[in-house]
């Protein structure tokens, strides 16, 4: 199965959750089960090589696709969670979106010094979520590989704030 084959699937709604924005719907995909098959073999192919002991990834979609790759590679899976979701002890970030502020959670104990961990969310728009998910990887001492992503929103600018530091793939550019 192709990319656009699988871009196909995602559905453009206009308008939605604000005037002049274009909300992609993923349900579709997810619904199929080959084309959801052939999502996450697409997005665990760069990191097969990479050694990945845990896949983070933020509530709530980004959980569909860090657990599917996590079990895609053979790692664990550590979820990155709001204000309030685990009991303690956490660990926490604070971050900026484009319309406020938010904060991510993690249990302080989740990760391990110098694991080796691979973030994953369904998209990357501005990158504060990204970023700040790994921020609160490298606070507990892991080692991030990189970041997949379902969907780049390239004129967002989350590419640039992610940086260089460490490999980000996108399966789909919008």
């Amino acid at each position: 199965m192709t990319t656009e084959r699988l871009a196909a699937l995602i559905r453009p709604v206009p308008d939605f959750p604000a005037p002049g924005v274009v909300f992609r719907d993923i349900t579709p995909l997810l619904a199929d089960a080959d084309a959801f098959a052939q999502c996450i073999g697409l997005l665990a192919q760069p990191w097969r090589d990479a050694r990945v002991d845990a896949v983070c990834a933020v509530e709530a979609r980004g959980f569909i696709f860090g657990a599917a790759l996590a079990t895609a590679l053979g790692a664990g899976f550590v979820p990155r969670r709001k204000p309030g979701k685990l009991p303690p002890p956490v660990a926490s970030v604070d971050y900026e979106l484009e319309y406020g502020r938010d904060r991510l959670e993690a249990r302080a104990d989740a990760l391990h010094d110098r694991e080796r961990v691979l973030i994953a969310d369904d998209v990357l728009a501005t990158g504060g979520t990204l970023c700040a998910a790994r921020a609160l990887v490298e606070r507990l001492g892991a080692h991030v590989v990189g970041a997949g992503v379902l969907i780049e929103l390239d004129a967002l600018g989350g590419r640039a704030a992610w940086g260089e530091a460490s490999p980000l793939h996108a399966l789909l550019h919008y």
